[in-house]
């Protein structure tokens, strides 16, 4: 199975989400922090995303006679590449674009399970805005968002720091202007 085939699936993605910010987890602690996915779904997708080499095994114990495994994501194999995204087609895009969106509705329905979950107190945000821009404006927006961004990324898990999934999403909603005549 290829990367992206890989990544492509809402509960692969969730586990990749989970173990974003260096954090190491074994699958029953992956579990407990994705409790609407079955365990033996947990296992088997974790199991996919180990032989493909999204996670690598950190560490092994004994755990009452088995051996539990603690994985670590690899971040740079957790990505598509800019390569391979310009080299799909729109049926690829809708189809990734969607398992994104269900993946992101299990995030939100997870969060809200929670016993203290409290969307006004966390700041959670969901707005959208359109936005006119000229193909300069926008390079440029796109530039400030991965300078804003981009750090944060490389915050490690500490105890006084929350996850928090954060979905950038960007596309035209009218057609783009005429070109100027010649």
């Amino acid at each position: 199975m290829d990367r992206v085939e890989l990544l492509v699936h809402p509960v692969r993605l969730r586990i990749v989400h989970a173990m974003a910010g260096g954090r190491a987890l074994t699958t029953a602690e992956l579990c407990a922090r994705m409790p609407d996915v079955s365990k033996a779904t947990l296992y088997r997708h974790v199991g996919l995303l180990a032989e493909g080499g999204i996670l690598e095994v950190e560490a092994e114990q004994r755990v009452r006679g088995a051996v539990e495994r603690r994985y670590r994501l690899h971040r740079e194999r957790a990505v598509i590449d800019a390569d391979t995204a310009a080299s799909a087609s729109s049926e690829d895009h809708r189809r990734v674009f969607a398992i994104a969106m269900a993946t992101l509705i299990s995030e939100f329905n997870a969060y809200l399970d929670r016993e203290h979950a409290d969307p006004a107190a966390d700041l959670v945000g969901y707005r959208q805005h359109a936005v006119w821009l000229t193909r300069q404006e926008l390079a440029e927006l796109i530039g400030e968002l991965r300078a804003a961004i981009a750090p944060r990324l490389a915050g490690p898990p500490t105890p006084d720091r929350t996850p928090y999934l954060l979905s950038p999403i960007l596309f035209p909603i009218g057609e783009p202007p005429e070109p100027a005549p010649e």
